[in-house]
């Protein structure tokens, strides 16, 4: 798998090469009926292009790009691996920091992903 087809927790490698040959613009009906089984993997989990296309409900798709975009804003939290997890630098001695997105966070509750 490359770096290219693994994005934010998201593993397109088996469904980017047919998605990048398509002849844009495409149908929505017509890219779920060609396509709509096709798995997208999602950290330990898997959706079908179906699954994560049809509540959008578009008309059309202009290029590989806007249908990549459109399942990245469709997947769940299981794509984003290690939930409040930063790679920034640990608390100094003394410093109270809360996790970021923590769910006792004020304004913060469990929240699901679409």
């Amino acid at each position: 798998m490359s770096d290219d087809s693994r994005e934010l927790g998201v593993d397109l490698s088996d469904v980017e090469d047919e998605l990048q040959s398509l002849e844009y613009p495409v149908g929505q009906d017509e890219l779920l009926e060609k396509h709509g089984d096709q798995e997208v993997g999602m950290g330990e989990e898997s959706a079908t292009l179906e699954e994560l296309l049809e509540p959008l409900n578009e008309d059309e798709y202009e290029s590989y790009d806007e249908v990549e975009q459109a399942i990245m804003n469709m997947v769940g939290d299981d794509a984003i691996g290690r939930k409040n997890y930063s790679d920034r630098t640990p608390p100094a001695t003394g410093e109270q920091r809360q996790e970021e997105g923590a769910p006792d966070q004020d304004g913060q509750s469990e929240q699901e992903s679409f």
